[in-house]
């Protein structure tokens, strides 16, 4: 399986013996990730294919990560975790006796199928979470790796692009089509108009508000040959034209130092996927699918590239860089559409965060994979937490 092979090629980054790290302080140790895909596949899968436990005290400790609240650290002892090779032989096992499960099974129909995509794109999530774990481990702990690339020529400011008023779909129609809880029911949003930023807002341009005495983004690091990027291999001269990797606070700050401020998940919405003749895209660029299409993307690379670097994929309105790249914050809380309903064998995958405490983040990253990256999806994280793949455009 390709999210199965994606998520077991991230674990090469690591040094063994880092993996009872906590690169990140408010998540779990590198351990709990190694053993946590393999539990939840199985704790999501072993019910409905009648399979006998393994070793119940694993799957119970591995079963959920956490939210990084604010004040409230983990700070569990590493003996709380098994050994890695004992984590590494609970894998094998469990993913061993789903798979033989799954072949005698058959082809998947109803709520397996819909379990299976749940397990899918659950890992593809997770995979992408690791990356922000890893891209804060020490680099004396990693494998080799590529730099980032430098991107510090000189690049105009692109004009602004304005958006006539219409409505944007919020949301999934079809509910035989898979997609989360949150995603459902769609919603048809009437959006004034108003005018945003070409492309996301750049180190350039943030580099501009931090010499007025905002705190620095945490991917940057102040040298006396002055200011660095944090890549996922190696720090390099700030590139200047990658798009700006900030928490919401800092980037709500930002737009209302330029006079603006982050769009709604509607102005979002009718931006990247609206038309002037009325219409809606599946993609910013069009219907051509992610893997046939330019962009920073389904796991391409590991750091931002330049915002003005895809041209192609700019949406009807003309702005780009809208999917990949980095993740874009919205002025919306995270919050149920009209007639949600959860799932009912993973009831808080959203309405744990239903709180006024976290807010929409659409688009995707380098590291979002393809499936992922569909119109209705929706992420989502709190206003202060730096590690994240995101950045955002201010809006008029």
């Amino acid at each position: 399986m390709e999210a199965q092979a994606a998520s077991d090629q991230l674990w090469h980054v690591v040094r063994p013996a880092a993996l009872q790290a906590r690169p990140v302080p408010e998540r779990h140790r590198l351990i709990f990730y190694l053993g946590h895909l393999e539990a939840f596949d199985w704790n999501l899968l072993a019910p409905v294919l009648e399979l006998a436990p393994f070793r119940p005290e694993w799957d119970r400790l591995f079963a959920f990560g956490i939210d990084p609240v604010d004040g409230n650290l983990p700070d569990e002892p590493p003996s709380t975790w098994p050994s890695a090779d004992e984590v590494r032989g609970y894998n094998r096992h469990l993913r061993q006796r789903l798979d033989d499960a799954l072949r005698r099974h058959g082809p998947a129909e109803g709520e397996l199928a819909e379990r299976l995509e749940v397990a899918i794109e659950h890992r593809w999530m997770h995979a992408e979470t690791l990356c922000y774990l890893l891209h804060n481990l020490d680099y004396a702990h990693k494998q080799p790796g590529p730099a980032p690339a430098n991107g510090g020529r000189k690049r105009a400011r692109g004009e602004p692009v304005a958006v006539g008023a219409g409505e944007a779909t919020l949301g999934q129609p079809d509910r035989s089509v898979f997609g989360w809880d949150n995603e459902f029911a769609a919603q048809r949003v009437p959006v004034a108009a108003f005018t945003a930023d070409r492309h996301k807002v750049t180190n350039r341009e943030y580099l501009e508000f931090v010499a007025a005495g905002a705190p620095p983004p945490h991917f940057w690091r102040r040298t006396e040959g002055g200011w660095r990027y944090r890549g996922m291999y190696a720090e390099a001269p700030l590139p200047l034209d990658h798009p700006v990797y900030v928490t919401h606070e800092q980037a709500t700050a930002y737009a209302a130092w330029r006079g603006a401020r982050l769009p709604t998940e509607a102005e979002w919405h009718r931006l990247a996927y609206g038309t002037p003749q009325g219409g809606e895209r599946s993609y910013p660029w069009g219907e051509s699918p992610p893997q046939r299409v330019g962009g920073n993307f389904d796991c391409r690379g590991w750091d931002p590239a330049p915002v003005d670097a895809h041209p192609e994929s700019a949406s009807a309105w003309g702005a780009e860089d809208l999917v990949g790249n980095g993740w874009e914050w919205t002025a919306t809380p995270f919050a149920p559409f009209p007639g949600f309903a959860p799932l009912a064998y993973y009831p808080g995958y959203s309405a744990n965060f239903f709180d006024g405490q976290h807010f929409v983040m659409k688009g995707g990253s380098a590291r979002t994979a393809a499936c992922l990256l569909r119109r209705s999806f929706r992420n989502w994280f709190q206003p202060r937490y730096p590690y994240l793949y995101t950045g955002f455009r201010c809006v008029r």
